[in-house]
């Protein structure tokens, strides 16, 4: 297991159960065409895991550490990109398709 992971799954699981979670706009439109609101998006993050962790990665634009998992909610796999600040911020949160990001 990584050494960021167990620091950082916790924060996440403790700012999603506190619905301490925003959104980008991309991450909103995404969510939305899963049919998904903001506590379906805290749920999927309260129960990630350590196995749903993909890797972390820099933004390009902040230089902030952003976080990947692939967790499995409802029947499908999502991808999800997040920063942690004073909140949970959700970059991306999208069906897995392999790599449309450009990861």
């Amino acid at each position: 297991m990584p050494s960021w992971l167990p620091r950082a799954l916790g924060r996440i699981r403790k700012l999603a159960s506190e619905q301490r979670v925003s959104f980008t706009l991309k991450a909103q439109r995404e969510l939305a065409d899963l049919g998904l609101g903001a506590l379906d998006a805290c749920e999927a993050l309260a129960g990630l895991t350590s196995g749903d962790a993909v890797g972390q990665l820099r933004s390009r634009a902040t230089g902030e550490w952003m976080y990947v998992f692939k967790p499995v909610f409802g029947a499908d796999v999502v991808y999800v990109k997040l920063i942690i600040r004073n909140d949970c911020i959700i970059v991306s949160f999208h069906e897995d398709e392999g790599g449309r990001d450009g990861e």
